[in-house]
This record gives structure tokens, C-alpha cells and sequence, in this order.
């Protein structure tokens, strides 16, 4: 057997997969063995080690099988081979990236852990999952009681970019709010309203017209203990327009909320 040629075993121990991978990526057409010894053992060569290279590289994108097959490279000269070391530094850059968010997550945490002064483990899975998503409202879990935060996974586990929708509505409906005021417009005009059924709108859409969860959200917003500062000051700089507004929009539309008036 040549120096140069690997066995399947050989391979799969030399990039860390399993034979049954190698098989497998023979038999969808990504890898097939470039040679055979006189038993019929199949054989790679180092150009077929790079290719198999470039196909985990791809996996670990997040690319499918198909998709893979039309990406690879024929590797049959030097501005090829420089291509696929190209691509490999951006994927290595990207894992570094997402190790110091790991990191970063992880001192976060540490803190969190400390400022809720208690052990609950519920709480610490939340937190995790949105520092590992690198969502920056971590900080709203520690106080939700127990009511919000079943809601929250029952609501938004299998669809999160629905939650992060709202919460950007939240916040443009703050900076909106703010702009209002410096501008000296009244609650009760016809901007006013406007903002006030969108806030109320994006509160349905979060509680899914659960009203029992109205007096836990309006609990959370008067404390605001512990929440991110700069969120706590816009929150508290409209809090007496949106109310004012709510209150004109709840009139005109002839409507009595349930436990807003409790």
C-alpha cells in the first residue's frame, strides 16, 4: 500500500469522524475513494483528506448534503486549495467569536447569579439560553415570578423570534413615546392614541388576551427594581404619557379592561 494512501479506518481517526460517515458521504457521491488496493480496499488520498476538509467545514456552516455538493471545490490548483484555506480561517474566526460569547455569557451569568440571591434553576436555563443567544434581555427573567415565566415558555419556546419581535416593538414604542413628549404632543391627540393601541396591541399579542397576566406586567412596571438602567429611564419617562393615552384610548373605544382597574 502507498505511503500517501489512507484506509477508511485510517481516515476516519486522522479528521475525527466515524467510518460509517465516510460511508455514507461515499454513498451520497461527497467522498468516493480514489483508489483500491489489489483486495479492493478502499483508498483516500491526502487530496481527498482536504476535500473531506471542505465538506465538514460546509456541515459546520449549516449547510445541507445537497447544498455541499454544489460548493466543493475541485482542489485541481492553487487558487482553489487558497479558497478553501480562505473559508476555513473565516469558519476558525467564527468559532473563536462564539467562544468569547461563551465566556462572556458565562461572567454574566456569574453575576445574575449573585444579584438574585437565590438558587433557581428555571431561571438560570432562561438566562442561558438567551446569553448563548447573545440577547441582551437576560436581565428581565430574574423577575418574573413564576406566572410570567410559564407563560413565556409556553408562548414563545418553539417560536423565540415571535418574543423578540415584540420586544422591539417595545422599545420603539418607548423612543417613540419620548420623541412625543419633546415635542410637546398631548396624550389625548390623535398621535397619542395611535401609540397608546399599538402599545395595547403589542400587550395582546404578548399575553394572548390572557387578562389575569395584566396586573403581574403592571406590578413588574412599577418596580422596575433591578431592571437595565436605560430601560428603567425611558420606561419611567413614559409611563404618565402611555397611561394618559390608554386611558383616552380605552374611552374612545368604550371599553373596560379587566384587572387594570383593580
Amino acid at each position: 500500500m502507498a505511503k500517501d494512501l489512507l484506509t477508511v479506518g485510517e481516515l476516519a481517526k486522522e479528521m475525527g469522524v466515524t467510518v460509517r460517515t465516510l460511508q455514507f458521504y461515499d454513498k451520497e457521491g461527497l467522498l468516493t475513494p480514489s483508489a483500491k488496493s489489489e483486495g479492493g480496499r478502499r483508498l483516500y488520498t491526502k487530496k481527498d483528506m482536504v476535500k473531506l476538509h471542505q465538506i465538514l467545514s460546509l456541515k459546520y456552516l449549516g449547510f445541507s448534503l445537497g447544498e455541499i455538493k454544489t460548493k466543493l471545490l475541485p482542489l485541481d490548483s492553487p487558487e482553489d486549495v487558497a479558497q478553501i484555506l480562505g473559508k476555513q480561517k473565516l469558519i476558525i474566526e467564527e468559532q473563536i467569536k462564539e467562544l468569547r460569547t461563551v465566556a462572556e455569557a458565562i461572567d454574566s451569568l456569574m453575576a445574575e447569579v449573585v444579584l438574585m440571591k437565590e438558587v433557581d434553576f428555571d431561571k438560570y436555563a432562561n438566562i442561558v439560553g438567551l446569553l448563548r443567544q447573545n440577547n441582551k434581555n437576560y436581565w428581565m427573567f430574574k423577575l418574573f415570578d413564576e406566572k410570567l415565566m410559564n407563560h413565556i415558555r409556553d408562548r414563545f419556546m418553539d417560536d423565540p423570534q415571535k418574543g423578540t419581535m415584540i420586544h422591539q416593538t417595545y422599545h420603539a414604542i418607548l423612543d417613540e413615546t419620548i420623541a412625543l413628549q419633546q415635542q410637546g404632543v398631548s396624550p389625548e391627540s390623535e398621535k397619542g392614541l395611535e401609540l397608546a393601541k399599538r402599545w395595547w396591541d403589542m400587550i395582546m399579542d404578548f399575553t394572548g388576551g390572557d387578562f389575569s397576566l395584566l396586573p403581574e406586567l403592571m406590578k413588574f412596571n412599577e418596580s422596575k427594581q433591578g431592571w437595565d438602567e436605560n430601560i428603567a429611564k425611558k420606561q419611567e419617562q413614559s409611563d404618565e404619557f402611555l397611561g394618559r393615552a390608554l386611558d383616552a384610548y380605552f374611552q374612545q373605544q368604550g371599553v373596560s379592561i379587566p384587572h387594570m382597574n383593580d
